[in-house]
């Protein structure tokens, strides 16, 4: 970002940690304006507070994305300390214990589907709102789909069928922010090297019902990856990009 140019303006939710953290610390190091957005002050203002010698500037502001009026609360306290929004990363998540499907409890269904899905089409809607109506008008949507939108792990039906339901989002978003310079798309992310991948390098079930560890990628490159994406300018679009260690067992049969 030149530095005669006004710094841009970021959402990121689930920006507590792992992902999240390690994308909010890159787009602020392009010289973004970040709003950390997250269910946790303390780990927000720790994320803040590890990026404090960054060029640009990390805001964090609680906010529960479940929640309709803490969704809107979060994006009017955007504009009304920042006066815009340009980049809305949709990353926070959830997943549930794997379980046989005939034994997963409604409440742990409704609960994966609250965060991943309902979630992020509260984000989505406000950043929509936002960014349609702002002067010069347009920005972009990332949302934070998974590998498990393309293929299922074991056991896990809440969590798949949220990441399924995350590419019918996106793909939505972007052909109705086509009119309003919205633009919209996915990055599918397999086993990036944070505290929540961790059980991977002991082992995790297989498709062939075997358990056998899986390699992981630095979460940094993750990060290079969104910020490669939310870099472009309006004109341009990734609808999807799958970032991905190498050698894990995702393209073959299982």
């Amino acid at each position: 970002m030149s530095s005669s140019e006004a710094p841009k303006v970021a959402v990121v939710t689930g920006a507590g940690s792992g992902i999240g953290a390690a994308v909010a610390h890159a787009l602020a190091g392009d010289g973004w304006v970040v709003v950390l957005a997250g269910r946790r002050p303390d780990a927000l203002a720790s994320v803040a507070q590890q990026g404090a010698g960054l060029p640009g500037v990390l805001d964090p502001v609680p906010a529960d994305v479940t929640d309709e009026a803490s969704v809107r609360a979060l994006f009017d306290r955007a504009v009304e300390r920042h006066r815009r929004v340009d980049l809305l990363f949709n990353n926070a998540g959830t997943g549930a214990p794997a379980r046989d499907l005939d034994t997963v409890p409604l409440a742990e269904w409704d609960a994966v589907v609250a965060v991943n899905l309902t979630g992020a089409f509260l984000c989505t809607r406000e950043a929509f709102r936002v960014m349609r109506h702002q002067r010069p008008r347009g920005g972009r949507i990332i949302n934070n789909g998974s590998i498990s939108a393309h293929v299922p792990r074991p056991g896990s039906v809440a969590y798949t069928a949220t990441k399924h339901a995350i590419t019918g989002l996106t793909k939505s978003t972007s052909l109705d922010g086509r009119a309003h310079d919205i633009a919209c798309g996915q990055i599918d992310i397999g086993n990036a090297a944070t505290d929540l991948t961790e059980p991977m390098a002991a082992g995790v079930p297989q498709a062939d019902g075997s358990v056998r560890p899986e390699p992981r990628m630095d979460v940094a490159d993750v990060a290079r990856a969104v910020c490669y994406m939310a870099g472009l300018p309006l004109d341009a679009n990734v609808a999807t990009m799958t970032v991905m260690a190498t050698r894990m067992p995702f393209v073959g049969r299982g």
